[in-house]
């Protein structure tokens, strides 16, 4: 393969292989499909490559049909040679095809074919997702899922959710659509709960859109959410359905809980009990950061804090990740203990705090290579409560008093 000589004009000048589908792009320069449009996508100066002139992003693409025939010819003489023979390349998706597929989800007998065909597209490659995407394919799946919601039907759930995984954008239209009422995220919350064939996939697909709609959802809807809606995101973390769908229920409370009610809704539904045993079986890293932090933000209100304190082992559970997950976590672990230092912080706690080794953890973070504003926090919890705590040996004055305020 290496002795065989390969003609200059069959190379990409950007990827410097052979070209599998050579276009000619408007300045007279052939490329390859795949690395002249990944160029115009990533390129923050759409420039020709080789000629330096302008190239708009939605510049035309002709297929150089008589090069192709030249390298496929090219590549069987020397099959021989261990030469691999060059595909054809697949005709690029037309709108108009995408456009009559999503007519067909009105007609009951073609909208499963239909919906088969656009996952097939979908999966090819980027193009075809582009093309989907400018076609309104993700605002007809989404109202062909709200119809199945509606209707009660579940045979088309899997197929429609796999496009919407994968064409999903938070475009301006999207955005409108999901903010117009809450269906769609009841119709979300509903497929969460049916039975079907491939369960594991449908829920963390599901868990993944439910994570991108919810970053675009405005506050008036999320504060509106129902308490069934946080019943169901436990009910995925208590399932362990994947880790995909762990972490995005994890990222949907976080984000939900800023708002309204929300915080009680999720006491109601126990979520603080919940996350704490979850730890204690000790997920990966980036799972307990997301926890440490949505504990974090629930222990900002009483009832929240009346939950963590309920729990007999969430202190030593939130001592024990100090210094040993992330800064991140050392962050958000230290501010749960200085919301029940400072506002639950009954001679129980304090006692318990010492001994499961939460003010040991405090007096590390003042030694360790933390944040200043993370020493700042532990500092002010020791000196807040230095009186009970200052016959403990793993308290030295000099930690009280070394840092000036």
């Amino acid at each position: 393969m290496d002795e065989i000589e390969i003609p200059q004009y069959f190379i990409c000048p950007i990827s410097l292989q052979i070209m599998k589908d050579p276009v000619t792009a408007v300045t007279g320069i052939t490329y390859d499909r795949e690395s002249i449009e990944q160029w115009l996508k990533t390129s923050k100066d759409t420039t020709c490559p080789v000629t330096k002139q302008a190239l708009p992003s939605d510049s035309d693409l002709t297929p150089n049909h008589t090069l192709w025939r030249l390298i496929q010819a090219w590549s069987a003489a020397n099959a021989s040679n261990g030469m691999d023979l060059v595909p054809t390349p697949k005709t690029p998706v037309s709108k108009s095809r995408v456009v009559k597929l999503i007519r067909d989800f009105g007609v009951p007998s073609l909208y499963m074919n239909a919906l088969k065909k656009m996952e097939v597209l979908a999966k090819d490659n980027e193009r075809n997702r582009k093309c989907l995407e400018e076609a309104g394919v993700p605002k007809a799946v989404i109202l062909l899922l709200i119809t199945c919601h509606r209707q009660g039907k579940i045979s088309c759930l899997e197929q429609a959710l796999r496009i919407l995984h994968l064409i999903w954008t938070p475009c301006s239209e999207i955005k409108a659509l999901v903010n117009q009422n809450c269906d769609f995220i009841d119709c979300l919350t509903w497929i969460l709960l049916c039975e079907t064939e491939n369960p594991v996939i449908v829920r963390t697909h599901v868990m993944v859109i439910l994570k991108r709609v919810i970053e675009v959802t405005n506050s008036r809807l999320l504060e509106k959410l129902k308490p069934e809606f946080f019943k169901q995101m436990l009910r995925v973390l208590k399932s362990k359905t994947s880790q995909q769908a762990t972490k995005s229920a994890l990222h949907i409370l976080i984000q939900t809980c800023l708002w309204g009610r929300n915080k009680s809704k999720m006491m109601e539904a126990n979520v603080i009990f919940e996350l704490i045993e979850f730890e204690l079986e000790k997920p990966e890293k980036h799972v307990t950061e997301l926890i440490i932090n949505l504990l974090a933000h629930l222990c900002s209100c009483a009832d929240g804090r009346a939950q963590f304190l309920g729990h007999a082992g969430s202190i030593a559970m939130v001592a024990k990740r100090i210094l040993r997950v992330s800064p991140a976590t050392d962050d958000r672990a230290v501010q749960i203990l200085k919301s029940i230092s400072k506002y639950a912080a009954t001679n129980h706690v304090l006692v318990e705090m010492l001994k499961v080794g939460a003010v040991t953890k405090l007096c590390m973070v003042m030694q360790a290579d933390c944040a200043a504003y993370v020493k700042e926090k532990a500092r002010g919890i020791l000196r807040l409560h230095s009186t009970l705590w200052n016959g403990s040996p793993c308290i030295a004055v000099y930690l009280l008093t070394r840092y000036q305020r």
